[in-house]
């Protein structure tokens, strides 16, 4: 069996960036089960494990435009400090803003602080190193809810 649209598969994945800096990985976790060709991963990780079968080992490398997008530098803001009241700023912090937008902080002056609502990962290509563990064919209810339901399809939420 191949990895195909509607296939439930499971991978065990390492991602790391060009520097070799270990991003993610399921590895020494539970793999993780997704549905093919629905959207749940990065359009770049779903074409390259399309026909993919159980053993595989590969290496994936993938554009910024197949991964979280480039960077939009119009999504870079300077806010005055005293926005932040007296908490203490570090370069790196995340805060959830009133829109639910997670955005980070990239620089820290004396009057103003910038943060950045890209995807920390926007702009990165990312190489996913991934090994395919099992393939099965989704559910009736996994593919109405756009989700797998665990290793054998059943619910637990």
């Amino acid at each position: 069996m191949q990895i195909a649209k509607h296939k439930v598969a499971s991978i065990h994945y390492t991602l790391t960036n060009n520097e070799g800096k270990v991003i993610d990985s399921s590895v020494g976790r539970e793999p993780l089960y997704y549905i093919q060709g629905i959207g749940n991963l990065i359009p770049g990780m779903e074409e390259g494990l399309e026909g993919k079968k159980i053993g595989d080992k590969f290496n994936l490398k993938v554009s910024p435009e197949k991964g979280y997008g480039l960077k939009d530098e119009k999504l870079t803001q300077r806010i005055p400090r005293s926005s932040f009241g007296t908490q203490k700023i570090e370069k790196g912090m995340q805060f959830q803003t009133n829109h639910g937008q997670v955005v980070t902080v990239t620089d820290v002056g004396l009057s103003e602080i910038t943060v950045d609502a890209n995807h920390p990962l926007a702009g990165v290509e990312l190489n996913f190193a991934v090994e395919v563990l099992s393939i099965r064919e989704a559910t009736a209810d996994e593919l109405a809810h756009g989700h797998v339901h665990g290793p054998g399809g059943h619910h637990h939420h």
